[in-house]
């Protein structure tokens, strides 16, 4: 799915102002891990994960690598953080950071 400027705009304002969800230790994307971005994604639909010391060239690698593997699209990185969108048509709206930061 592409999204226009305007849509990533938001979503990485969203994004500002959440915390982590998920934190990659030095182990990188195990299967626990990728569970667990699964099911925030489930719930939350937008979700910010801090990624592991490391290069830029680790870093991007490891982003793509969970896109891929939560068939999510990567929105946006900064440093050590990554924005991941998968969204929801069944979403709870109390939980959807999508829905709660609607305009």
């Amino acid at each position: 799915m592409q999204l226009d400027n305007a849509t990533i705009k938001r979503l990485k304002g969203i994004g500002h102002e959440l915390k982590p969800i998920v934190m990659i230790g030095n182990n990188g994307v195990t299967p626990a891990i990728t569970e667990e971005i699964n099911r925030a994604l489930n719930d939350h639909e937008l979700i910010k994960v801090k990624l592991p010391a490391g290069s830029k060239h680790d870093r991007d690698l490891i982003c793509t690598e969970l896109a891929v593997a939560a068939k999510a699209q990567l929105i946006h990185t900064i440093g050590r953080m990554a924005l991941l969108l998968r969204q929801n048509p069944n979403a709870n709206p109390k939980l959807s950071n999508l829905a709660r930061h609607a305009e």
